[in-house]
């Protein structure tokens, strides 16, 4: 397992400021996710798609994905257009999806044609955002819709206004919800959405916690700061990996289900979750 392969932290850029994506390219993220939505005024849209395809025509030291415009709005067919055949592109992450048919239709509109210059000439990953009551109803159906989709996560402060939720324990169905659908449709453990505040590292280290407590795995940042604090969280801990050790050197000695000298309970699923311990703890070295 490689940073690339299972990221921890996703740090977004605005897509009409070159130099902060510049930045965030070099500041130890595991994926920089170009931002077209939210973050860019509709002024400078059609800037911040230029310069991000003028960045992305040549493969970046880090995986980049982009945050398109909204899947039912004026700029989507722009975005793709000018994206989906560059080779710097790693994924796309949809924003407000709320059925399986918004996927399915970025899928064959994104897939790449004859001609195209992507180097791989493979399927670009989609990433799902969920921020609304429906999308969040619809989680299993997004996440299996089609075999481009590689990932859902919730998008929690629109989906925060939606449902009208002030606390944040409001949320911790959606969360739950989300959670199981990804790994119900195979797909990893979705990452939790940002911590809007970038100054409450504390804050930003409890709900990382809660989260992981929840089977999320990593998180999106909008700060630098952040990161450290993401992947402290959910890097494994020296207790938790030496437990992990001592479960794959047992179940190595006996393939069969079995009880450790301390009373503790192995099988075949606890051995999987040790495995995956061990997995994020390589990042350590």
């Amino acid at each position: 397992m490689t940073a690339e392969s299972f990221p921890l932290t996703w740090l977004y850029a605005p897509g009409d400021r070159p130099e902060v994506v510049g930045k965030a390219l070099a500041c130890g993220a595991d994926v920089v996710l170009i931002d077209l939505e939210d973050a860019v005024p509709p002024d400078r849209k059609d800037y911040a798609r230029a310069a991000t395809a003028e960045r992305l025509t040549q493969r970046q030291s880090v995986p980049v994905h982009v945050r398109v415009n909204a899947l039912d709005g004026p700029w989507l067919e722009a975005d793709l257009k000018a994206l989906t055949a560059l080779p710097g592109l790693s994924g796309l992450r949809l924003p407000k999806v709320t059925s399986p048919a918004d996927v399915v239709r970025v899928a064959e509109r994104a897939a790449p044609t004859e001609g195209g210059t992507r180097a791989e000439g493979g399927a670009i990953p989609l990433h799902a955002l969920l921020e609304t009551a429906l999308g969040v109803e619809q989680a299993f159906a997004i996440a299996s819709a089609h075999p481009d989709v590689r990932g859902v996560s919730l998008g929690e402060t629109d989906l925060r206004a939606d449902l009208g939720v002030r606390e944040d324990a409001g949320l911790d169905w959606s969360r739950a919800r989300v959670v199981v659908a990804a790994r119900a449709a195979r797909l990893p453990p979705p990452t939790q959405s940002i911590h809007p505040d970038i100054r409450d590292l504390e804050g930003l280290a409890a709900s990382c916690a809660r989260g992981r407590a929840l089977g999320f795995l990593g998180r999106a940042a909008i700060h630098p700061r952040q990161l450290p604090v993401i992947e402290r969280a959910y890097l494994p801990t020296p207790q938790e990996i030496a437990t992990a050790e001592e479960i794959v050197k047992a179940a190595a000695r006996d393939p069969g289900a079995q009880a450790l000298p301390d009373g503790r309970f192995i099988d075949t699923a606890v051995v999987a979750g040790a495995q995956r311990t061990l997995a994020l703890a390589r990042r350590l070295s």
